[in-house]
């Protein structure tokens, strides 16, 4: 069988092993029409558990003096907040609360929303941030463009929602761009790709030894709440996180794991 001969000679891994019974069973259905009762039963394979990559708070610092601005901006809002990084890029200007220092994630894994945190230190930045996203959603309408993407059909419930200040998105690209869902010309967020390409040369530079992600940031910001002595269940809400035991996976460094035993080697005599 095609599967097992991914797994036994190919030794792929299980995310790979998962993602070829899916093209399978899209082809059976979707292209050729045939129905095989029988693949439902496959088992899928069980990704193992890895512990997340973390940095110390000295190596978040260092990553991001070395990054340029506007990166570093992003960067250190997903560390200081939690957030994942799609939800970081897809924030609107009506979703920072100044005076309340909060940030409300809209539409978070699951079709969530929540509330996270908004540092201090991060607000002079943001602030810079949401102007520059005004000017050039001012620019936008004065050549005929402004309109931004909506969610959820609310162009057609609020036809005016689009061109509001506060639709805008707080990260826009520096260009505009023909949208394939429908052909308007108009301003997207910017794309993940840049900020995981500085994430990776600082890393390098600070020669880590680690794999260095944007996830890697919403690592440490749970691993770094937990030492402090903040409880599991704010840490879950924060992340957005549905089930306790997902968060759970952070407790590893809070020296209650193999770093908090002694070793009989290091025992006194």
């Amino acid at each position: 069988m095609f599967l097992t001969h991914l797994a036994v000679r190919g030794k792929v891994a299980a995310s790979t092993q998962n993602q070829a019974l899916s093209a399978l069973l899209f082809l059976y259905r979707q292209v050729l029409g045939v129905d095989l009762p029988w693949m439902e039963n496959v088992v899928r394979a069980k990704r193992p558990q890895r512990l997340p990559t973390v940095l110390t708070a000295a190596e978040v610092r260092a990553l991001l003096e070395l990054m340029p601005a506007r990166p570093r901006m992003l960067a250190a809002l997903l560390y200081g907040t939690g957030m994942r990084l799609m939800e970081g890029l897809r924030l609107r200007v009506k979703d920072v609360d100044f005076a309340r220092r909060e940030i409300v994630v809209r539409d978070g894994k699951g079709g969530k929303d929540r509330r996270t945190m908004l540092p201090d230190t991060l607000v002079p930045g943001l602030r810079d941030a949401l102007a520059h996203a005004l000017r050039l959603h001012a620019a936008d309408l004065s050549e005929g463009h402004g309109r931004v993407w909506l969610p959820h059909a609310l162009s057609r419930k609020y036809p005016n929602a689009a061109v509001e200040p506060a639709w805008q998105y707080l990260f826009p690209a520096d260009a505009l761009s023909n949208d394939p869902r429908d052909g308007t010309t108009r301003r997207h967020h910017v794309g993940d790709e840049a900020l995981s390409r500085h994430l990776k040369q600082a890393a390098l530079r600070l020669r880590l030894g680690k794999p260095v992600s944007a996830h890697t940031l919403r690592h440490s910001f749970a691993t770094h709440l937990l030492e402090s002595g903040y409880d599991i269940r704010t840490v879950q809400a924060l992340l957005g996180h549905k089930d306790v035991a997902t968060t759970q996976i952070y407790t590893h460094v809070l020296g209650r794991g193999a770093s908090a035993v002694r070793s009989p080697l290091d025992a006194a005599p």
